[in-house]
Order: structure tokens, then sequence, then C-alpha cells
């Protein structure tokens, strides 16, 4: 089955606002027209409320196009094992006690840190409920801290 003309300009405006941080609608228009989507303004208004993205702030605090928690798009990188690793993956303090660890992120951030920790498979962590800025993680018994925060520092976003 073709994909329809609006539903291909749908698809690729969450694709190109979940891989780009931009700031403007004229930003948003030429990566469409780049991507083969020309689109006016004022469909391009319409499209953006249909998706339900919004202006919000990243983690270097600059106002950008976000996709809702949903219906995100996941891009890779190639960071390494490093403390710019965990800040990249939206990361901004971890803390432990007893078999349970929080981790703090940016605000509306933590559904994509849980997500990506979940979907790492990490042994010794059993499982996260996120809220908007903080990831609540219960470890398995004895787990090594140390090697909980070196397998989240290698965790890709």
């Amino acid at each position: 089955m073709a994909i329809g003309k609006k539903d291909g300009r749908l698809e690729m405006i969450k694709l190109i606002v979940s891989s780009q941080e931009l700031s403007t609608q004229e930003e948003l228009q030429m990566q469409l027209d780049i991507a083969g989507y020309p689109t006016s303004q004022a469909t391009l208004v319409r499209d953006l409320k249909q998706l339900r993205i919004v202006k919000g702030f990243n983690a270097n605090g600059r106002n950008v196009y976000l996709m809702p928690q949903e219906q995100r798009f996941r891009t890779v990188s190639d960071t390494h094992v490093t403390v710019d690793a965990l800040n990249k993956l939206g990361i901004t303090q971890v803390s432990f006690s007893g078999n349970m660890a929080v981790v703090h992120t940016p605000p509306g951030h933590a559904s994509h840190v849980a997500y990506d920790i979940d979907n790492a498979c990490i042994e010794e962590i059993l499982g996260t409920i996120a809220g908007d800025d903080t990831v609540f993680i219960v470890l398995s018994e004895n787990a090594d801290r140390a090697q909980v925060m070196d397998k989240l520092s290698l965790i890709k976003n």
C-alpha cells in the first residue's frame, strides 16, 4: 500500500524533528524541502498541531521543536564511556540507596532515558519507572554500583 502525500510528509516531519534540533519553522521547512516535501507555512502549522509537536528546551537550554514522548524516534550516536556520555543521554545525576537508584534528567527526558535503560538489558537493573525529570531504578540484590554506572554510560541515544 502506497503512503499518501500527507502521511509521508507527517512521517518526514516526525523523523526530522526527532533527529535534529530545529528552532524555527523556516529551518523545518528547509529540511522538508530537502527531503522532497515542500510545504507552506500554514500547512506546516497544521501538521505540527496534528502531531502535537511543541517547542521546548533541550538539555543545553536551547528552544527547539520536540516530539511528544510516546512518538519519539531515537537517533544513534557514537559516544564512549565518559561522563559526557551520561550527559548526552540526559542523565544529570545518579544517587543510590540500597538496591535502588534515582536518576535525574533535564525536564521532559525521563521517559526517554528510562526507555534507553530498559532496552539496554543491563542485568543488574530489574526495571525502571519514569516521571518527568526522574527515573527510579530497582537494582538486583548486591548489584555493583560502579558496574551499573559504567553500563549506564555505555547506553547510546
